[in-house]
């Protein structure tokens, strides 16, 4: 797919042995039982007053449902003027476009549905867009503001990084020294960590996709474009043939991996940075791949003989030909030549989901119940990638994730935890204290707090409480909820709303509740002063 910058390099993804395109998921991995919790559409219980239908697409006219995005077609001229062209893809064209009523500047990326020939180029789609959603929230992630699809096309509208591609850098520079080389492979090398944390394989990393928020020498950098980018749990296998040529793994080419392939296409990257040319190299497509697949790496020719002994060897483990011998994404970050100057951690990175639950258990019982009616509003496409991560976890596929299953799985997202620590957010996830986290908790529990921040979410999670639709929440109207989730831990009722209850009266208006939400979101004010800016 397209870039959501400046730019117009994109390569075509690689074809298969027929030389047809190839761009979508074949993952191979058994599906789970049609009954498993995470296969229906995200519900609490009770119901919240109003759908995600409903609250997600209030601007939309009553008509016909999208048949890529699956929900009613909106026009994005109505919220946004597009402007000049920005970069075009395989698949998208993207535009300059501006927020009719903030006048914020984004880029909006606009895929033709005529150019979607079948169901795997809608499923692609479709995925991409969940997975933004997954990833929202990550610093080095292009943020995905919203998405649209009309008869004609999807937009999906992002934030816009005008400094251009990290390639254009590149090919200015030359190539980096050791020193700048390590610092920007860190920031790449985390932003694949967090994927992989996260239950994502990009599947096309390159320079080009990597995209800088402005043209300042010290510019924040920003992963995009998740048109390949799958979805995987642990022992997942795919065998489809994607990405662009330079970059492939060879086990991609043997038509059978895993996460392994993105810390070999960064490693392809970091040969880049280090003498200006590519490791595997060929007049055409077809010697690129015999090159990848013969595995020979050239440190004889210049530059090579003057760069260090450190990292000449992060290369070759970064490219071993081997999946299972390749460094992982930690790995890769504590190595010696990146932790030079100290900047790499001695432990592994907290993962999102790590921090979300650490967020979430700092959490008073009045918001964790808001959060769970929230949940219940949320559309499949945002909580999609969650509902893989929970199928992950829940490896003896009972629907609920054990203690055992909990610490298990952030193991292998590369997070090591006490046993205390495992419990403790065990118990913050577990709301009705049966000592296991099902899948309406898990979802709770771990979605990233601007899906739940929006108005129109807020204002369904007030209504709930507010049952007698006074414009106010009471003791009473608060413990019954409580209750109702089994979330009533004997606390006094009186304590809790004192927390909230800014002028002392005795009950929550909206805008004491709203404060609440937003408290210890570090997100929360500019997310209140932009609220209108985010659509999806």
């Amino acid at each position: 797919m397209g870039n959501c910058c400046s730019g117009n390099t994109a390569e075509a993804p690689a074809t298969d042995d027929k030389g047809e395109p190839k761009h979508k998921n074949d993952n191979n991995a058994e599906e789970g039982e049609s009954d498993h919790p995470a296969n229906r559409t995200n519900s609490s219980n009770p119901k919240p007053s109003h759908s995600a239908s409903q609250s997600n697409n209030k601007n939309s006219k009553a008509g016909a449902i999208g048949p890529v995005l699956g929900r009613p077609m909106e026009d994005v001229k109505a919220t946004y003027t597009i402007g000049k062209e920005l970069g075009r893809g395989q698949f998208g064209v993207t535009h300059l476009c501006t927020h009719k009523a903030t006048g914020q500047q984004y880029a909006c990326k606009t895929i033709a549905k005529r150019k979607l020939a079948n169901k795997e180029d809608i499923e692609d789609v479709r995925r991409e867009v969940q997975i933004m959603h997954h990833l929202a929230g990550q610093a080095n992630v292009v943020e995905l503001k919203g998405a649209f699809e009309d008869k004609q096309s999807v937009h999906l509208v992002m934030e816009l990084c005008a400094g251009g591609e990290l390639f254009d850098r590149i090919i200015t520079k030359g190539h980096y020294t050791e020193r700048a080389a390590a610092s920007l492979l860190r920031t790449i090398v985390q932003i694949v960590h967090t994927c992989h944390s996260m239950g994502v394989i990009h599947r096309d990393l390159k320079p080009e996709n990597f995209l800088l928020l402005n043209k300042e020498e010290n510019s924040p950098l920003k992963a995009t474009d998740f048109g390949l980018s799958v979805f995987y749990k642990q022992g997942d296998s795919f065998k489809d043939i994607v990405g662009s040529a330079y970059y492939i793994a060879p086990e991609v080419l043997k038509r059978k991996y895993g996460p392994e392939v993105d810390i070999w296409s960064v490693g392809v990257m970091l040969y880049i940075l280090l003498s200006g040319t590519p490791p595997f190299w060929a007049e055409s497509e077809h010697g690129i791949f015999n090159a990848i697949l013969r595995g020979h790496i050239d440190f004889s020719s210049d530059p090579w003989p003057s760069i260090s002994p450190q990292a000449k060897d992060l290369v070759k483990k970064m490219l071993n030909s081997d999946p299972r011998q390749r460094l992982t994404a930690y790995q890769v970050l504590n190595h010696p030549w990146i932790k030079e100057d100290g900047e790499a951690p001695d432990r592994p990175l907290d993962n999102a989901v790590l921090n979300r639950l650490k967020h979430f258990r700092a959490m008073n019982k009045f918001k964790k119940v808001a959060l769970r009616v929230i949940a219940g509003c949320l559309s499949e496409e945002e909580i999609m990638g969650l509902k893989e991560m929970f199928r992950g976890m829940d490896t003896d596929n009972s629907g609920t994730i054990t203690l055992e299953e909990l610490k298990q799985g952030l193991a292998m997202q590369g997070t090591r935890l006490t046993e205390q620590e495992v419990k403790q957010l065990m118990e913050a996830a577990d709301a009705d204290g049966n000592g296991t986290i099902d899948y309406d908790e898990f979802i709770t529990a771990t979605v990233h707090m601007n899906r739940m921040n929006r108005e129109e979410h807020l204002y369904t999670a007030f209504q709930y409480f507010d049952k007698d639709n006074s414009g106010f929440i009471t003791t009473e109207e608060l413990e019954q909820a409580l209750r109702e989730y089994g979330m009533h831990d004997g606390r006094d009722i009186k304590e809790i709303i004192s927390e909230v209850d800014g002028d002392n009266d005795g009950r929550i208006n909206y805008d004491e509740f709203v404060s609440m939400m937003n408290k210890g979101n570090p997100e929360a004010q500019t997310m209140r002063k932009r609220r209108d800016s985010f659509i999806a």
